[in-house]
Protein backbone atom coordinates (compact mmCIF):
# COMPACT_ATOMS: atom_id res chain seq x y z
CA UNK A 1 0.00 0.00 0.00
CA UNK A 2 1.51 3.34 -1.04
CA UNK A 3 1.92 6.18 1.37
CA UNK A 4 0.09 9.40 0.66
CA UNK A 5 3.46 11.09 0.10
CA UNK A 6 4.16 8.70 -2.75
CA UNK A 7 1.04 9.81 -4.61
CA UNK A 8 1.03 12.53 -7.21
CA UNK A 9 -0.18 15.98 -6.10
CA UNK A 10 -3.35 15.53 -8.12
CA UNK A 11 -4.03 12.13 -6.52
CA UNK A 12 -3.37 13.53 -3.06
CA UNK A 13 -5.81 16.38 -3.70
CA UNK A 14 -8.47 13.90 -4.80
CA UNK A 15 -7.89 11.77 -1.71
CA UNK A 16 -8.11 14.75 0.63
CA UNK A 17 -11.32 15.89 -1.07
CA UNK A 18 -12.79 12.41 -0.70
CA UNK A 19 -11.94 12.36 2.99
CA UNK A 20 -13.41 15.84 3.49
CA UNK A 21 -16.66 14.70 1.89
CA UNK A 22 -16.73 11.59 4.06
CA UNK A 23 -16.21 13.59 7.24
CA UNK A 24 -18.85 16.09 6.25
CA UNK A 25 -21.32 13.29 5.64
CA UNK A 26 -20.55 11.56 8.94
CA UNK A 27 -20.57 14.72 11.05
CA UNK A 28 -23.80 16.30 9.87
CA UNK A 29 -24.64 17.58 13.33
CA UNK A 30 -21.62 19.89 13.16
CA UNK A 31 -23.24 21.82 10.33
CA UNK A 32 -25.53 23.47 12.84
CA UNK A 33 -24.88 26.48 15.08
CA UNK A 34 -21.11 26.98 14.61
CA UNK A 35 -19.23 29.87 16.22
CA UNK A 36 -18.66 31.57 12.88
CA UNK A 37 -20.02 31.65 9.36
CA UNK A 38 -23.37 32.44 7.71
CA UNK A 39 -25.19 29.79 9.82
CA UNK A 40 -23.64 30.76 13.17
CA UNK A 41 -25.92 30.21 16.13
CA UNK A 42 -26.34 33.89 17.04
CA UNK A 43 -28.42 34.19 13.87
CA UNK A 44 -30.86 31.56 15.15
CA UNK A 45 -32.18 32.97 18.44
CA UNK A 46 -35.49 31.11 18.08
CA UNK A 47 -33.74 27.72 18.04
CA UNK A 48 -31.74 28.66 21.14
CA UNK A 49 -34.92 29.84 22.85
CA UNK A 50 -36.54 26.46 22.20
CA UNK A 51 -33.49 24.56 23.51
CA UNK A 52 -33.28 26.77 26.61
CA UNK A 53 -36.93 26.19 27.48
CA UNK A 54 -36.14 22.49 27.89
CA UNK A 55 -34.51 23.21 31.24
CA UNK A 56 -37.88 23.99 32.83
CA UNK A 57 -40.68 23.15 30.37
CA UNK A 58 -41.86 19.56 30.07
CA UNK A 59 -44.06 20.25 27.03
CA UNK A 60 -42.70 22.37 24.17
CA UNK A 61 -44.30 23.22 20.85
CA UNK A 62 -42.71 24.95 17.85
CA UNK A 63 -45.39 26.06 15.36
CA UNK A 64 -43.12 27.02 12.52
CA UNK A 65 -43.14 28.08 8.91
CA UNK A 66 -41.84 25.79 6.18
CA UNK A 67 -38.10 25.67 5.45
CA UNK A 68 -37.00 27.23 8.75
CA UNK A 69 -35.22 24.11 10.05
CA UNK A 70 -37.78 22.99 12.61
CA UNK A 71 -37.38 19.26 11.91
CA UNK A 72 -33.64 18.82 11.44
CA UNK A 73 -32.23 21.93 13.09
CA UNK A 74 -34.46 21.88 16.17
CA UNK A 75 -36.24 18.57 16.83
CA UNK A 76 -33.63 16.30 15.25
CA UNK A 77 -30.66 18.23 16.62
CA UNK A 78 -31.88 18.11 20.23
CA UNK A 79 -32.92 14.46 19.96
CA UNK A 80 -29.45 13.48 18.72
CA UNK A 81 -27.78 15.36 21.57
CA UNK A 82 -29.87 13.62 24.22
CA UNK A 83 -29.45 10.15 22.73
CA UNK A 84 -25.65 10.38 22.56
CA UNK A 85 -25.03 12.66 25.54
CA UNK A 86 -22.77 14.76 23.30
CA UNK A 87 -23.69 18.41 23.76
CA UNK A 88 -21.90 21.43 22.30
CA UNK A 89 -20.09 23.70 24.77
CA UNK A 90 -22.69 26.43 24.26
CA UNK A 91 -25.69 24.14 24.91
CA UNK A 92 -28.32 26.08 26.94
CA UNK A 93 -30.91 23.32 27.43
CA UNK A 94 -31.47 20.25 29.52
CA UNK A 95 -28.67 17.68 29.77
CA UNK A 96 -29.04 13.92 30.25
CA UNK A 97 -25.91 12.50 31.87
CA UNK A 98 -27.25 8.96 31.44
CA UNK A 99 -28.67 6.94 28.53
CA UNK A 100 -32.29 7.67 27.69
CA UNK A 101 -35.33 6.00 26.19
CA UNK A 102 -36.96 8.01 23.43
CA UNK A 103 -39.68 7.92 20.79
CA UNK A 104 -39.98 10.01 17.66
CA UNK A 105 -43.23 9.97 15.72
CA UNK A 106 -44.99 11.43 12.70
CA UNK A 107 -48.10 10.89 10.61
CA UNK A 108 -47.39 7.55 8.91
CA UNK A 109 -44.69 4.88 8.84
CA UNK A 110 -43.64 6.10 5.40
CA UNK A 111 -43.29 9.76 6.38
CA UNK A 112 -41.40 8.74 9.52
CA UNK A 113 -39.03 6.65 7.39
CA UNK A 114 -38.55 9.33 4.74
CA UNK A 115 -38.19 12.28 7.11
CA UNK A 116 -37.35 11.49 10.73
CA UNK A 117 -35.34 8.32 10.15
CA UNK A 118 -33.39 9.98 7.33
CA UNK A 119 -32.66 13.10 9.40
CA UNK A 120 -31.37 11.13 12.38
CA UNK A 121 -29.67 8.14 10.75
CA UNK A 122 -29.12 9.01 7.10
CA UNK A 123 -30.00 7.08 3.96
CA UNK A 124 -30.70 3.36 4.21
CA UNK A 125 -27.37 1.59 3.78
CA UNK A 126 -25.46 4.70 4.85
CA UNK A 127 -26.49 5.04 8.49
CA UNK A 128 -24.22 7.46 10.29
CA UNK A 129 -24.66 10.20 7.69
CA UNK A 130 -27.53 11.74 9.61
CA UNK A 131 -27.43 13.74 12.84
CA UNK A 132 -26.32 10.71 14.88
CA UNK A 133 -22.70 9.91 14.13
CA UNK A 134 -21.80 6.43 12.89
CA UNK A 135 -19.66 5.63 15.94
CA UNK A 136 -22.72 6.04 18.17
CA UNK A 137 -24.99 3.68 16.23
CA UNK A 138 -24.69 0.22 17.83
CA UNK A 139 -27.44 -1.69 16.02
CA UNK A 140 -30.96 -1.33 14.67
CA UNK A 141 -34.08 -3.43 14.18
CA UNK A 142 -35.90 -3.24 10.83
CA UNK A 143 -39.62 -2.49 10.87
CA UNK A 144 -41.91 -5.21 9.60
CA UNK A 145 -43.91 -4.63 6.44
CA UNK A 146 -42.22 -1.30 5.66
CA UNK A 147 -39.24 -1.52 3.33
CA UNK A 148 -36.02 0.15 4.52
CA UNK A 149 -37.67 1.37 7.70
CA UNK A 150 -36.24 1.11 11.22
CA UNK A 151 -38.31 0.11 14.23
CA UNK A 152 -35.70 0.74 16.92
CA UNK A 153 -32.08 1.91 16.98
CA UNK A 154 -29.63 1.46 19.84
CA UNK A 155 -27.33 4.45 20.39
CA UNK A 156 -24.14 4.54 22.44
CA UNK A 157 -24.24 7.24 25.13
CA UNK A 158 -20.99 8.94 26.21
CA UNK A 159 -21.54 7.63 29.73
CA UNK A 160 -20.92 4.13 28.42
CA UNK A 161 -24.53 2.97 28.45
CA UNK A 162 -27.03 2.53 25.64
CA UNK A 163 -29.91 4.78 24.62
CA UNK A 164 -32.94 3.37 22.79
CA UNK A 165 -34.88 5.24 20.12
CA UNK A 166 -38.14 3.83 18.73
CA UNK A 167 -39.79 5.20 15.58
CA UNK A 168 -43.59 5.40 15.77
CA UNK A 169 -46.45 6.81 13.70
CA UNK A 170 -49.92 8.13 14.45
CA UNK A 171 -51.53 5.67 12.06
CA UNK A 172 -50.56 2.93 14.54
CA UNK A 173 -53.30 4.37 16.78
CA UNK A 174 -53.29 5.18 20.48
CA UNK A 175 -52.76 1.62 21.70
CA UNK A 176 -49.27 1.47 20.18
CA UNK A 177 -48.27 4.45 22.34
CA UNK A 178 -49.08 2.62 25.56
CA UNK A 179 -46.36 0.85 27.50
CA UNK A 180 -43.00 1.90 28.84
CA UNK A 181 -41.77 5.13 30.37
CA UNK A 182 -39.94 7.52 28.04
CA UNK A 183 -37.46 10.29 28.80
CA UNK A 184 -38.04 12.08 25.49
CA UNK A 185 -40.82 12.03 22.91
CA UNK A 186 -40.44 14.03 19.71
CA UNK A 187 -43.65 14.55 17.68
CA UNK A 188 -42.92 16.03 14.26
CA UNK A 189 -46.55 16.68 13.32
CA UNK A 190 -49.48 17.68 15.51
CA UNK A 191 -50.74 14.39 16.99
CA UNK A 192 -54.32 13.39 17.76
CA UNK A 193 -55.35 14.30 21.30
CA UNK A 194 -55.56 10.69 22.49
CA UNK A 195 -52.02 9.94 21.34
CA UNK A 196 -50.69 13.13 22.93
CA UNK A 197 -52.36 12.14 26.20
CA UNK A 198 -50.66 8.74 26.06
CA UNK A 199 -47.32 10.43 25.46
CA UNK A 200 -47.87 12.61 28.51
CA UNK A 201 -48.50 9.50 30.56
CA UNK A 202 -45.29 7.87 29.27
CA UNK A 203 -43.15 10.86 30.34
CA UNK A 204 -44.95 11.81 33.54
CA UNK A 205 -43.30 9.47 36.06
CA UNK A 206 -39.73 10.04 34.86
CA UNK A 207 -39.88 13.83 34.47
CA UNK A 208 -39.59 13.33 30.72
CA UNK A 209 -40.07 15.84 27.92
CA UNK A 210 -42.33 16.17 24.89
CA UNK A 211 -41.30 18.21 21.83
CA UNK A 212 -43.74 19.09 19.02
CA UNK A 213 -42.40 20.59 15.77
CA UNK A 214 -44.68 21.21 12.80
CA UNK A 215 -46.21 23.61 10.31
CA UNK A 216 -49.91 23.97 11.26
CA UNK A 217 -51.56 23.18 7.92
CA UNK A 218 -54.49 21.25 9.43
CA UNK A 219 -56.10 24.04 11.37
CA UNK A 220 -56.58 24.23 15.11
CA UNK A 221 -56.63 20.81 16.74
CA UNK A 222 -57.15 20.06 20.40
CA UNK A 223 -53.41 19.84 21.08
CA UNK A 224 -52.77 23.28 19.56
CA UNK A 225 -55.69 24.76 21.49
CA UNK A 226 -54.16 23.54 24.74
CA UNK A 227 -51.01 25.54 23.95
CA UNK A 228 -52.96 28.71 23.11
CA UNK A 229 -54.50 29.24 26.53
CA UNK A 230 -53.46 32.47 28.19
CA UNK A 231 -51.59 32.35 30.43
CA UNK A 232 -49.87 29.08 29.59
CA UNK A 233 -49.18 26.70 32.50
CA UNK A 234 -45.62 26.89 33.76
CA UNK A 235 -44.69 23.49 32.31
CA UNK A 236 -45.68 24.40 28.72
CA UNK A 237 -43.84 26.44 26.10
CA UNK A 238 -45.05 27.69 22.71
CA UNK A 239 -42.74 29.14 20.07
CA UNK A 240 -43.61 30.60 16.69
CA UNK A 241 -41.00 30.75 13.91
CA UNK A 242 -41.47 32.69 10.67
CA UNK A 243 -39.45 33.02 7.47
CA UNK A 244 -38.07 36.30 8.80
CA UNK A 245 -36.57 34.54 11.85
CA UNK A 246 -33.95 32.59 9.88
CA UNK A 247 -31.07 33.94 7.77
CA UNK A 248 -30.77 31.11 5.24
CA UNK A 249 -33.93 32.11 3.36
CA UNK A 250 -33.23 34.94 0.92
CA UNK A 251 -35.85 37.46 -0.11
CA UNK A 252 -35.96 35.86 -3.55
CA UNK A 253 -36.57 32.41 -2.04
CA UNK A 254 -39.33 33.74 0.18
CA UNK A 255 -40.96 35.55 -2.71
CA UNK A 256 -40.91 32.45 -4.91
CA UNK A 257 -42.36 30.25 -2.17
CA UNK A 258 -45.04 32.83 -1.35
CA UNK A 259 -46.22 32.88 -4.96
CA UNK A 260 -46.34 29.08 -5.10
CA UNK A 261 -48.73 28.73 -2.15
CA UNK A 262 -52.47 29.32 -2.17
CA UNK A 263 -53.76 32.32 -0.19
CA UNK A 264 -55.28 29.95 2.38
CA UNK A 265 -51.87 28.36 3.04
CA UNK A 266 -49.65 31.41 3.15
CA UNK A 267 -49.97 32.34 6.83
CA UNK A 268 -49.24 28.77 7.92
CA UNK A 269 -46.35 28.21 5.52
CA UNK A 270 -44.65 31.60 6.00
CA UNK A 271 -45.49 32.45 9.62
CA UNK A 272 -46.52 29.22 11.34
CA UNK A 273 -50.05 30.55 11.88
CA UNK A 274 -52.61 27.72 11.74
CA UNK A 275 -54.78 27.32 8.65
CA UNK A 276 -58.35 28.08 9.68
CA UNK A 277 -60.65 25.35 8.36
CA UNK A 278 -62.80 26.44 5.43
CA UNK A 279 -62.33 30.10 6.16
CA UNK A 280 -62.22 32.74 8.83
CA UNK A 281 -65.54 34.31 9.67
CA UNK A 282 -63.99 37.77 9.88
CA UNK A 283 -61.18 37.89 7.27
CA UNK A 284 -59.85 41.20 8.51
CA UNK A 285 -56.23 42.04 9.32
CA UNK A 286 -56.22 42.23 13.11
CA UNK A 287 -53.65 45.03 13.27
CA UNK A 288 -56.14 47.25 11.44
CA UNK A 289 -58.68 46.68 14.23
CA UNK A 290 -56.37 47.16 17.21
CA UNK A 291 -55.67 50.59 18.69
CA UNK A 292 -53.46 51.74 21.54
CA UNK A 293 -55.36 52.01 24.82
CA UNK A 294 -56.57 55.47 25.81
CA UNK A 295 -58.87 56.97 28.50
CA UNK A 296 -62.45 56.44 27.32
CA UNK A 297 -64.31 59.78 27.19
CA UNK A 298 -67.13 60.13 29.72
CA UNK A 299 -69.37 61.37 26.92
CA UNK A 300 -69.39 57.96 25.25
CA UNK A 301 -72.15 55.48 26.11
CA UNK A 302 -71.03 52.16 27.55
CA UNK A 303 -72.36 48.62 27.88
CA UNK A 304 -71.00 45.09 28.17
CA UNK A 305 -71.86 41.66 26.77
CA UNK A 306 -71.76 38.51 28.89
CA UNK A 307 -71.17 34.88 27.82
CA UNK A 308 -71.63 32.37 30.64
CA UNK A 309 -70.21 28.86 31.00
CA UNK A 310 -68.51 26.70 33.60
CA UNK A 311 -65.33 26.14 31.60
CA UNK A 312 -65.13 29.78 30.61
CA UNK A 313 -67.14 32.88 31.43
CA UNK A 314 -66.36 35.98 29.41
CA UNK A 315 -67.42 39.60 29.23
CA UNK A 316 -66.55 42.38 26.79
CA UNK A 317 -67.02 46.09 27.50
CA UNK A 318 -67.64 48.53 24.69
CA UNK A 319 -67.92 52.32 24.42
CA UNK A 320 -69.63 54.06 21.50
CA UNK A 321 -68.23 57.09 19.73
CA UNK A 322 -71.48 58.41 18.29
CA UNK A 323 -69.82 60.97 16.02
CA UNK A 324 -68.06 58.26 14.01
CA UNK A 325 -70.53 55.46 14.86
CA UNK A 326 -67.59 53.39 16.11
CA UNK A 327 -67.53 50.80 18.89
CA UNK A 328 -64.36 50.71 21.01
CA UNK A 329 -63.97 47.49 23.00
CA UNK A 330 -61.87 48.67 25.90
CA UNK A 331 -61.93 45.87 28.50
CA UNK A 332 -62.53 42.14 28.83
CA UNK A 333 -63.09 39.47 31.49
CA UNK A 334 -62.03 35.88 30.87
CA UNK A 335 -62.17 33.32 33.67
CA UNK A 336 -63.34 29.74 34.13
CA UNK A 337 -64.56 27.33 36.81
CA UNK A 338 -65.79 29.90 39.31
CA UNK A 339 -69.14 30.41 40.94
CA UNK A 340 -71.48 33.25 39.78
CA UNK A 341 -70.79 35.55 42.77
CA UNK A 342 -67.09 35.68 41.86
CA UNK A 343 -67.81 36.43 38.21
CA UNK A 344 -70.40 39.05 39.20
CA UNK A 345 -67.99 40.78 41.57
CA UNK A 346 -65.32 41.08 38.86
CA UNK A 347 -67.80 42.41 36.31
CA UNK A 348 -69.32 44.97 38.67
CA UNK A 349 -65.84 46.24 39.57
CA UNK A 350 -65.64 47.82 36.11
CA UNK A 351 -68.74 49.91 36.81
CA UNK A 352 -71.91 48.65 38.47
CA UNK A 353 -73.92 51.23 36.52
CA UNK A 354 -72.90 49.80 33.14
CA UNK A 355 -75.78 47.78 31.58
CA UNK A 356 -75.09 44.37 30.13
CA UNK A 357 -76.64 41.77 27.85
CA UNK A 358 -76.37 38.02 28.35
CA UNK A 359 -76.86 35.07 26.04
CA UNK A 360 -80.49 34.02 26.69
CA UNK A 361 -79.60 30.34 26.28
CA UNK A 362 -76.69 30.66 28.75
CA UNK A 363 -73.99 29.12 26.58
CA UNK A 364 -75.94 26.18 25.21
CA UNK A 365 -78.35 25.52 28.04
CA UNK A 366 -82.10 25.54 27.56
CA UNK A 367 -83.97 28.85 27.39
CA UNK A 368 -85.47 28.15 30.80
CA UNK A 369 -82.09 27.40 32.38
CA UNK A 370 -80.68 30.50 30.74
CA UNK A 371 -83.39 32.67 32.26
CA UNK A 372 -82.76 31.13 35.67
CA UNK A 373 -79.03 31.81 35.39
CA UNK A 374 -79.70 35.42 34.41
CA UNK A 375 -81.87 35.72 37.50
CA UNK A 376 -78.94 34.49 39.59
CA UNK A 377 -76.65 37.18 38.20
CA UNK A 378 -79.32 39.84 38.53
CA UNK A 379 -79.57 38.80 42.16
CA UNK A 380 -75.87 39.56 42.47
CA UNK A 381 -76.61 43.16 41.48
CA UNK A 382 -75.77 42.96 37.78
CA UNK A 383 -77.78 45.10 35.36
CA UNK A 384 -78.65 42.52 32.66
CA UNK A 385 -81.06 41.98 29.78
CA UNK A 386 -81.34 39.14 27.26
CA UNK A 387 -79.10 39.54 24.24
CA UNK A 388 -80.30 39.10 20.70
CA UNK A 389 -78.60 35.82 19.75
CA UNK A 390 -79.46 35.80 16.06
CA UNK A 391 -76.13 34.32 14.95
CA UNK A 392 -76.20 35.08 11.22
CA UNK A 393 -77.53 38.59 11.73
CA UNK A 394 -74.96 39.25 14.43
CA UNK A 395 -72.10 38.02 12.27
CA UNK A 396 -73.30 40.05 9.29
CA UNK A 397 -73.59 43.28 11.26
CA UNK A 398 -70.29 42.69 13.05
CA UNK A 399 -68.55 41.98 9.73
CA UNK A 400 -70.05 45.14 8.26
CA UNK A 401 -68.58 47.20 11.08
CA UNK A 402 -65.19 45.48 11.04
CA UNK A 403 -64.80 45.87 7.28
CA UNK A 404 -65.60 49.59 7.46
CA UNK A 405 -63.39 50.34 10.46
CA UNK A 406 -66.29 50.89 12.89
CA UNK A 407 -65.06 48.39 15.48
CA UNK A 408 -61.81 49.02 17.31
CA UNK A 409 -60.21 47.00 20.13
CA UNK A 410 -57.76 48.11 22.81
CA UNK A 411 -54.44 46.40 22.25
CA UNK A 412 -53.30 45.92 25.86
CA UNK A 413 -56.64 45.56 27.60
CA UNK A 414 -58.03 42.78 25.38
CA UNK A 415 -55.40 40.03 24.91
CA UNK A 416 -57.89 37.13 24.89
CA UNK A 417 -59.98 38.82 22.20
CA UNK A 418 -56.81 38.90 20.11
CA UNK A 419 -56.32 35.16 20.69
CA UNK A 420 -59.86 34.29 19.60
CA UNK A 421 -60.28 36.64 16.65
CA UNK A 422 -58.02 34.91 14.07
CA UNK A 423 -59.30 31.46 15.12
CA UNK A 424 -63.01 32.17 14.70
CA UNK A 425 -63.92 30.07 11.67
CA UNK A 426 -66.32 27.66 10.00
CA UNK A 427 -65.64 23.98 9.36
CA UNK A 428 -65.88 22.19 6.03
CA UNK A 429 -69.67 22.02 6.38
CA UNK A 430 -69.97 25.74 6.92
CA UNK A 431 -70.73 25.44 10.63
CA UNK A 432 -69.13 27.73 13.20
CA UNK A 433 -66.48 25.88 15.20
CA UNK A 434 -67.55 26.30 18.81
CA UNK A 435 -64.16 26.41 20.43
CA UNK A 436 -62.56 29.40 22.11
CA UNK A 437 -65.20 31.77 20.79
CA UNK A 438 -66.57 33.32 23.99
CA UNK A 439 -65.46 36.87 23.28
CA UNK A 440 -66.51 36.53 19.65
CA UNK A 441 -70.01 35.71 20.91
CA UNK A 442 -69.82 38.71 23.23
CA UNK A 443 -68.91 40.92 20.30
CA UNK A 444 -72.02 39.76 18.43
CA UNK A 445 -74.23 40.33 21.46
CA UNK A 446 -72.86 43.85 21.86
CA UNK A 447 -73.41 44.78 18.22
CA UNK A 448 -77.05 43.63 18.20
CA UNK A 449 -78.06 44.47 21.78
CA UNK A 450 -75.31 46.31 23.65
CA UNK A 451 -75.52 49.32 21.37
CA UNK A 452 -79.23 49.67 22.17
CA UNK A 453 -78.84 49.51 25.96
CA UNK A 454 -75.57 51.44 26.27
CA UNK A 455 -75.79 54.21 28.87
CA UNK A 456 -73.97 57.38 29.83
CA UNK A 457 -71.91 57.38 32.99
CA UNK A 458 -73.86 59.10 35.79
CA UNK A 459 -72.56 62.48 36.89
CA UNK A 460 -70.22 62.27 39.85
CA UNK A 461 -71.36 63.80 43.10
CA UNK A 462 -69.20 66.46 44.67
CA UNK A 463 -69.41 64.91 48.11
CA UNK A 464 -70.87 68.13 49.55
CA UNK A 465 -74.29 68.22 51.26
CA UNK A 466 -77.15 69.74 49.32
CA UNK A 467 -77.58 73.54 49.53
CA UNK A 468 -80.66 73.31 51.72
CA UNK A 469 -78.61 71.64 54.46
CA UNK A 470 -75.84 74.22 54.53
CA UNK A 471 -75.58 76.22 57.72
CA UNK A 472 -75.29 79.96 57.39
CA UNK A 473 -72.48 81.58 59.25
Amino acid sequence: MSLIADLSPKAQEALFLQEAIRRRKTNRIDWYYPDEGPLRRELYPKSLEFFTAGTSKLERMAMAANRVGKTEGIGGYETACHLTGVYPKWWPGRVFKRPIKAWCAGDTSLTVRDILQKKLLGEWGSFGTGLIRAEHIVRYTPKRNVAEAVDQVVVRHVSGGLSYLTFKSYDQKRESFQGTEQDLIWLDEEPPQDIYSECLTRTMTVNGMIMCTFTPLRGIGDVIFAFMEKPLPDHKFLLGITWDDVPHLTERMKDEMWKSYTPAERDARSKGIPVIGSGRIFPVIMDEVLVDDFPVPRAWRKAFAFDVGWKKTAALWGAIDQESDTIYFYSEYYEGQKEPPLHASAVKARGVWIPGCIDPSANGRSQKDGEQLMTVYQGEGMNLVNANNAVDAGIHETWSRLSTGRIKVFRKACPNWQQEFPLYHRDEKGLIVKKRDHLMDCMRYFVLTGMQIAAYQPAQRSGLPSRRNWRTV
